[in-house]
């Protein structure tokens, strides 16, 4: 019996380490191309955004996200819907000031996450995440930036790729 709940013991601390030292990952990408309407505040996604949209959820078809957040616009949503429903999840809402608030760290720590926004908000959220000012606003012509942030114990690294469509 002895021998038992010292294996049980072992096991549950080889789990709550593999846990802690579990990567998070944040994918950042900007919403896709939006309606251009000087009097639109709420733009819907263009012919062609839409189908960067669904062309982002072929470029994650490999990446199994636990969580998928983006603000509460029509653009961005749009941007995460084809993303989130290929892989089975829930599109969670949030606050661009609250994103990346130690709540937010703590529930997403150790797993990996896509989270669309905007041409000024991503690459603060990046710098943030780095604790060094990196990137800067996303030109508006510019859809294409794909941003990868890894946190472990000991390392944040970070990579920005230009996918095209």
């Amino acid at each position: 019996m002895k021998k038992i709940l010292l294996l049980i013991i072992f096991i549950c601390s080889i789990s709550l380490y593999s846990q802690e030292n579990k990567p998070t990952t944040y994918y950042f990408i900007r919403h896709s191309e939006k309606v251009l309407k000087a009097s639109e505040q709420n733009p819907d996604l263009t012919k062609k955004g839409r189908k960067r949209a669904i062309y982002w959820s072929e470029v994650f078809n490999h990446v199994k996200f636990d969580m998928v957040f983006s603000t509460n616009f029509k653009r961005t949503i749009a941007t995460a819907s084809p993303t989130a429903k290929r892989k089975g999840l829930k599109i969670q809402l949030y606050e661009p000031k609250k994103l990346l608030s130690k709540d937010f760290i703590e529930k997403t720590k150790g797993k990996t996450i896509l989270i669309v926004g905007h041409s000024n908000t991503i690459p603060g959220y990046v710098n943030k995440l780095l604790n060094k000012k990196k990137y800067f606003d996303i030109n508006e012509s510019n859809y294409s930036n794909l941003y990868i942030v890894t946190l472990t114990k000991n390392t944040t690294t970070d990579i920005l790729l230009k996918i095209n469509h």
